[in-house]
């Protein structure tokens, strides 16, 4: 609380704060989102946020995010920058302290897998 005032930062600006961060890393390919995710996907809303759980109180948060890492990176290097690079964002950029930053890697993305070819003998 200020001397003017109460300030509250929302959940989705914190939210939208984690996405980016998360998905400036290298190795992430993209956050991964949950059911509900897929759902508001299917009805046509595009959410920054997909794979984004906070919860914010007057002076800090917790964070959970979900994503999917590149093949070729190394996991725990990758979830560990991940964690990093979000505490270091939210903390500069919203003033909040960040108790925890849970990362669950969801997938892997492999890019350009060649094609199975079956063979008559």
């Amino acid at each position: 609380m200020s001397d003017l005032g109460n300030i509250r930062i929302s959940d989705e600006v914190v939210k939208t704060l984690v996405a980016k961060a998360a998905v400036e890393v290298d190795g992430v390919y993209k956050l991964a989102g949950g059911v509900v995710d897929e759902v508001s996907k299917m009805l046509g809303k595009k959410r920054l946020t997909n794979g984004v759980k906070v919860e914010v109180g007057e002076k800090e948060c917790s964070i959970e995010l979900y994503i999917i890492v590149e093949y070729g990176y190394r996991i725990p290097d990758v979830a560990e920058e991940v964690q990093k690079t979000v505490l270091e964002a939210v903390s500069r950029l919203s003033g909040l302290k960040v108790v925890e930053v849970n990362v669950y890697v969801q997938n892997i993305k492999i890019h350009d897998v060649p094609e199975v070819e079956d063979f008559e003998e």
